[in-house]
């Protein structure tokens, strides 16, 4: 392998949940190997179309599942994965608005019935969220009213711009974003906490730098970070 390839950076992609958490990380690991990492955050189903069409990276982080089929279809380093971290779905109004009943199962349904706007994701947070709809027996009702984010746009621009009313998605793609209110986290009966989970792409050429940079991210000193930036450590 040449020098000029192992000075490059390593290139990481992920779905948005986690580039918060991925940023830090990566910069503070940068200060400490002096090894660039470039991070890559989109919607989850474009990163793995993206690995699974040959895309060279390095790293892939994506719900575990997302990563489970790219492995099943030999895109990954066997052996490679390993769980970075966990969040749950937390829900949102604009800034300045009053906070609504999310206090059981009941009242989440209640709220979303009376919402004159819905806005929910592409990623894992939106599926629960249109099962729990048609659990419950009020997707048909509600289906004129619920907007879907487009793949890389975070729920919480559509809650602050006022596009919808009401906003389900990962905490961690909620917490820092301008302009809104996170009332708080689905109740637990009815939550559903996604695991993230990171591996080695089959195109690295950098493999043992790669392998560095997952021993970072499930490290307990990354714990913080995950806290921090609204996921739980795994």
């Amino acid at each position: 392998m040449s020098t000029d390839t192992l000075n490059l950076p390593l290139t990481v992609i992920s779905s948005m949940a986690t580039r918060h958490v991925l940023t830090k990380l990566a910069d503070e690991y940068e200060r400490q190997r002096e090894q660039t990492v470039s991070v890559l955050s989109i919607g989850g189903v474009e990163a793995a179309r993206r690995v699974h069409d040959g895309e060279r990276f390095d790293i892939v982080v994506l719900a575990s599942d997302a990563l489970e089929r790219l492995s099943q279809s030999g895109h990954l380093l066997p052996g490679s994965q390993i769980d970075v971290a966990r969040s749950g779905i937390a829900v949102a109004v604009k800034l300045g608005e009053p906070r609504r009943d999310i206090s059981s199962e009941a009242a989440v349904r209640d709220t979303i019935l009376r919402a004159s706007t819905i806005g929910y994701s592409t990623g894992p947070s939106g599926v629960h969220l249109i099962g729990l709809l048609r659990r419950w027996g009020i997707l048909d009702a509600v289906a004129s009213r619920i907007v879907e984010a487009s793949p890389g746009v975070p729920v919480g621009n559509l809650v602050a711009d006022g596009t919808v009313e009401i906003g389900f998605q990962q905490l961690s793609e909620l917490i820092h974003q301008p302009g809104i209110d996170v009332i708080g986290m689905l109740p637990p009966d009815i939550q559903a906490a996604t695991v993230f989970s990171a591996a080695i792409c089959a195109t690295s050429e950098r493999r043992e730098a790669a392998a560095g940079f997952l021993e970072c991210l499930s490290s307990p000193e990354a714990d913080s970070a995950k806290i921090a930036h609204g996921m739980e450590p795994v």
